[in-house]
């Protein structure tokens, strides 16, 4: 089942105010960039986020799942809680760096 772009217009409304947000359609499913930082993958109508330390005590006892085959395993963000999901891209945001560029 793939992202409705409903679902995606939600997830954005959800954390409106944390950046700049925008999304891109990727192999059938989304990248969510914050302030230009690909942060948040959408596969399946489900909002996944990397484990990454500075928002392991913020997802504790949060699901985690694979957003795709092959992927390392990610947290699944709780998106109907928004001051919780904007907390959470906030401060995954400060250490994600920006995309290097293609030469």
């Amino acid at each position: 089942m793939a992202t409705s772009i409903d679902f995606m217009n939600y997830i954005c409304d959800q954390i409106n105010g944390v950046g700049e947000i925008r999304y891109r359609k990727m192999f059938g499913e989304y990248l969510i960039y914050v302030n230009e930082k690909p942060l948040i993958v959408v596969c399946d109508n489900t909002a996944f986020i990397k484990k990454i330390d500075c928002i392991k005590e913020l997802m504790e006892g949060a699901e985690t799942g694979f957003p795709y085959k092959g992927a390392k395993e990610h947290y699944i963000l709780d998106i109907d809680n928004s001051e919780l999901s904007k907390t959470v891209v906030k401060e995954a945001e400060k250490v994600t760096p920006l995309p290097k560029k293609k030469k």
